[in-house]
């Protein structure tokens, strides 16, 4: 009761997001900054830091959806944010940047091959999108990906650039090479090959030693050479991508078999 003898009335606080709540957002969008923000970059002719700001947004992007997870914030917001930002900057980004860099001296085929790129990566996060809710993905469940994911696309993409501000060669700035191989890494974004991840790659516990001193070895070489060790990531990544096809392969026949045998099983048990 108040002084007026008239009962308290409870009143509610205003409801809003959680500082919880906001930290992977948050991430994503500065992830989409990082990524524009190259763009800009590409626009004045500085293409080191254009690079280097989308390789920054793939960092943001690796890491928003795990501190999500982490903090037990994940929405059906921060989701299509983070295809709208991953759309931007490992599709439009990247493109222009390339456009900027080399495919403006090819009339008209340039041009298409950068929207390829841009185009390609949309319609790759498209399919993410709707598959979200379906609960039969053979490549997921077996832990691999279906096609190069949108940030790997985007560092494949940007390879020649690596080539040419590592050598210094106009040989890699060839507009119709770049062209050819911007329409690869397209087409291998919104392919149905299945790709590796980080839950498919599974090295044997004797060498955690070894893949920790790898580790720390590639990390010094960005530091000091980045052009020639993000230029060898891609290849190494390239190099990888039979190997996955080919596990993923093996794993489809291995459940085939016992697909099989359970059948079998099955069959004999209701003849007996």
């Amino acid at each position: 009761m108040n002084d007026e003898g008239q009962p308290y009335r409870l009143t509610r606080l205003p409801r809003g997001l959680t500082l919880r709540a906001l930290v992977p957002n948050a991430i994503t969008v500065a992830a989409l900054c990082s990524g524009l923000t190259g763009i800009r970059f590409g626009i004045v002719g500085n293409w080191e830091k254009a690079v280097i700001a989308v390789i920054l947004a793939g960092l943001l992007d690796g890491i928003d959806g795990r501190i999500a997870r982490l903090l037990r914030a994940q929405s059906r917001f921060g989701a299509e944010l983070d295809s709208l930002a991953d759309s931007l900057s490992f599709g439009m980004a990247p493109a222009l940047i390339l456009f900027l860099w080399s495919l403006q001296d090819l009339p008209r085929f340039g041009w298409f091959a950068a929207l390829g790129l841009a185009i390609c990566c949309a319609l790759r996060l498209a399919r993410f999108n709707a598959q979200i809710d379906v609960q039969e993905q053979p490549h997921k469940s077996a832990g691999f990906l279906t096609g190069v994911p949108a940030p790997v696309g985007a560092g494949l993409a940007l390879l020649p650039l690596y080539l040419w501000l590592a050598s210094g060669r106009d040989e890699f700035r060839e507009p119709v090479a770049v062209a050819i191989w911007v329409a690869v890494i397209a087409f291998l974004m919104i392919s149905n090959l299945a790709t590796l991840s980080w839950t498919s790659l599974r090295p044997r516990r004797n060498i955690r030693l070894e893949m920790l001193a790898l580790a720390g070895l590639i990390f010094a070489a960005l530091l000091t050479e980045p052009w020639w060790t993000l230029a060898v990531l891609c290849a190494g990544y390239l190099v990888l991508m039979p190997y996955g096809v080919f596990s993923y392969a093996k794993i489809r026949r291995q459940r085939a078999a016992r697909m099989a045998a359970a059948l079998t099983d099955g069959a004999s048990a209701q003849a007996d």
